[in-house]
């Protein structure tokens, strides 16, 4: 049997990134989980025998990048990067808190970066590799009370089809998966209850339950299991009932 290539999953604590390593694992592929909440990583129904868990701030290049290499050391050359970590703090910018904004551009924009930064030469050399960037669909779309995230995620909307251009040549695939409203815990970080009202509102709209994060784990699967001949750019996925 062929030994499965490593793949490497940001924010892999709970959420999308959660659901993504159960998909992974349970066909055998090695793999990184970096998260900053490494017990709630280590909680996840894996069979941990080719798991590697790291507690990496995806801000911080130095131990993002060496978090990688520990593990290539071991499992080979990173085959697939999905940067999945990300935060969402909703507020109008008139009262928001500008730490709020900093972390989240910190996060959402720099963390990916970083993370393609780390792993493209290697692929490019290899002809072959591929990153999928966590988006949203604020990436491409605006909602009140979401200025700060909107601009974080139209940033990763722009580096991801930046970066697929400059690489396109080398045979390695960017692509990118948006997300609408989804039943993770990025609601729960946001310190603005107006906010958080006016969301759960909406979310009333559509039933009160939104896109289940397995469906975006399978998702990326999808991207990854095509050829590496085949880049499927952008998924955009929401609910059903989802009319924005």
């Amino acid at each position: 049997m062929t030994k499965q290539p490593l793949i490497v999953i940001t924010g892999a604590s709970s959420g999308f990134g959660a659901e993504m390593a159960k998909l992974f694992n349970a066909e055998g592929f090695p793999l990184l989980l970096l998260g900053r909440r490494i017990d709630k990583i280590k909680e996840l129904p894996l069979n941990f025998d080719n798991v590697m868990i790291k507690q990496v701030d995806v801000t911080d290049l130095a131990s993002f990048s060496m978090a990688i290499t520990e593990a290539e050391a071991i499992y080979g050359q990173t085959d697939l990067l999905v940067n999945n970590a990300g935060v969402m703090l909703l507020g109008n910018i008139e009262k928001q808190s500008p730490k709020e904004w900093e972390t989240m551009l910190n996060t959402n924009v720099l963390g990916v970066l970083n993370g393609m930064s780390i792993v493209l030469e290697n692929m490019k050399q290899a002809h072959r590799g591929t990153i999928i960037n966590m988006s949203s669909i604020a990436g491409f779309k605006a909602f009140t009370n979401h200025a700060a995230y909107v601009a974080s995620k139209f940033g990763v909307h722009g580096a991801t089809e930046t970066i697929r251009q400059e690489v396109a040549a080398h045979n390695v695939r960017i692509s990118l998966v948006a997300p609408g409203a989804a039943e993770t815990e990025l609601l729960s970080h946001t310190t603005d209850q107006e906010a958080v009202t006016n969301y759960n509102a909406w979310k009333d709209t559509m039933g009160g339950i939104t896109l289940d994060p397995v469906h975006v784990a399978q998702a990326v699967k999808f991207i990854y299991d095509m050829p590496q001949a085949v880049n499927i750019r952008e998924i955009d996925i929401a609910a059903t009932q989802q009319d924005g």
